[in-house]
């Protein structure tokens, strides 16, 4: 019997992917540092579990489809800090990010469809896509220059007749690179101009470093009925497990279009959802201390790594992730073999190679995906581990 198409086209997650070699090496009494996940190690905030704790339910119903109305104006106070005024009426609750994603690319375009991305970008919208049915028209930028964009009228050459959005991640994963409010005020521009949407996955809102500050497209003024922003508080409040998202989107005939894919899975976790409210009615403030720590845990790898002249890399401004260019030809062998041939007194370390966040095939060969998301003592190590096995690497 044979497989669909979609099932044997759809990517295998980069970050994941290595996992049986991990897990073999770990048999053999290996300790591994992982680099490769986005996982944070941050204390998940005590409200959380408070609120969770205190349900006083006798039986755990179905929830509305679109999520619980208490999330929702948790949500909307929480985005007015950031001056961004929205309704309970612009949000749709999802089951995580990843449900957020699947939903926006649906709603936006019939199989055949494009969607532009600049590249690298987040390995699951290459999954989704392919679920969709929609075709990735990727948009390079490079290394060399902190992954920005190119100039505008560069991306404005992607845009075909089967066009119908334009998609950014910012602060960025894998790079860590936070667009500036000029970049973003283009492409707004430009779907505009050329009658697309504009998508934004704006997860990492909250970490950015150096005095940068995210831009949402949710301030841009006059595109509200285009606009669309993927959003989850799966890395805000150290929450991954919990699986809450939202589709936030000032226009109705989206929202409405979303919500009829939200009833057909029923209705997002609604305990996770409980345990939301406390933590997005949660002081400013409480993000001080932990974007001091990512920044510092991001110093630390970032001069490690600059230590050897040949990695080529920009310190990046948001997230927590560094994208490094490495001098090696294929990363994904030099990943694999980190966890089945290498280790340094018994400890090696696990990337995400970097082909997997690209569309273009050929593409991040030489570059590796690495999550700060470690204590610092072990993040030394991991780096000066990684350090040692690309020398042994290269010298083979």
């Amino acid at each position: 019997m044979k497989l669909s198409q979609r099932a044997i086209d759809t990517q295998e997650s980069p970050i994941r992917k290595l996992a049986g070699v991990a897990n073999e090496a770990k048999s053999r009494g290996v300790q591994i540092y992982h680099l490769n996940i986005g996982q944070p190690d941050i204390a998940t905030p005590d409200i959380y579990y408070k609120n969770i704790n205190e349900y006083a339910g006798k039986v755990l119903a179905y929830g509305p489809s679109d999520g619980i109305p208490e999330l929702k104006t948790a949500m909307v106070k929480y985005f007015s800090n950031y001056g961004i005024s929205l309704k309970n009426e612009h949000i749709v609750i999802a089951t995580g990010g990843s449900e957020a994603i699947s939903f926006a690319f649906n709603v936006i375009g019939d199989p055949g469809d494009e969607v532009i991305i600049p590249e690298p970008f987040y390995t699951n919208y290459n999954g989704y896509a392919s679920i969709s049915g929609l075709k990735i028209v990727p948009v390079e930028t490079l290394a060399e220059n902190g992954f920005h964009l190119p100039p505008i009228e560069e991306i404005e050459k992607k845009i075909t007749p089967k066009t119908k959005a334009i998609l950014i991640n910012s602060p960025n994963n894998p790079t860590g690179t936070v667009f500036s409010k000029e970049e973003i005020a283009g492409l707004g521009e430009l779907a505009r101009k050329h009658d697309l949407y504009l998508l934004a996955d704006e997860v990492y809102k909250e970490f950015t470093y150096d005095g940068e500050k995210h831009f949402s497209i949710l301030e841009l003024e006059g595109l509200e009925d285009r606009v669309i922003v993927m959003d989850s508080i799966s890395k805000r409040y150290s929450a991954c497990g919990a699986r809450i998202g939202a589709v936030i989107s000032r226009n109705r005939e989206i929202i409405q279009a979303i919500l009829k894919f939200a009833q057909a899975r029923l209705c997002p976790p609604t305990l996770e959802q409980i345990g939301a409210v406390g933590a997005y009615e949660l002081p400013m403030n409480f993000f001080t201390d932990i974007l001091a720590e990512y920044q510092k845990r991001r110093d630390i790898l970032f001069e490690i790594l600059t230590s050897n002249k040949e990695i080529v890399l920009q310190k990046p401004k948001g997230a927590f992730y560094i994208m490094a260019k490495l001098p090696v030809n294929d990363s994904d062998d030099f990943a694999r073999w980190m966890l089945s041939d290498f280790q340094d007194n018994g400890e090696s370390v696990m990337v995400a190679p970097g082909a997997g966040f690209y569309s273009t095939p050929g593409k991040g060969k030489q570059e590796i995906r690495m999550a700060y998301v470690l204590e610092t003592a072990k993040l030394k190590r991991a780096g000066e581990i990684l350090l040692k096995a690309l020398e042994q690497y290269k010298n083979r």
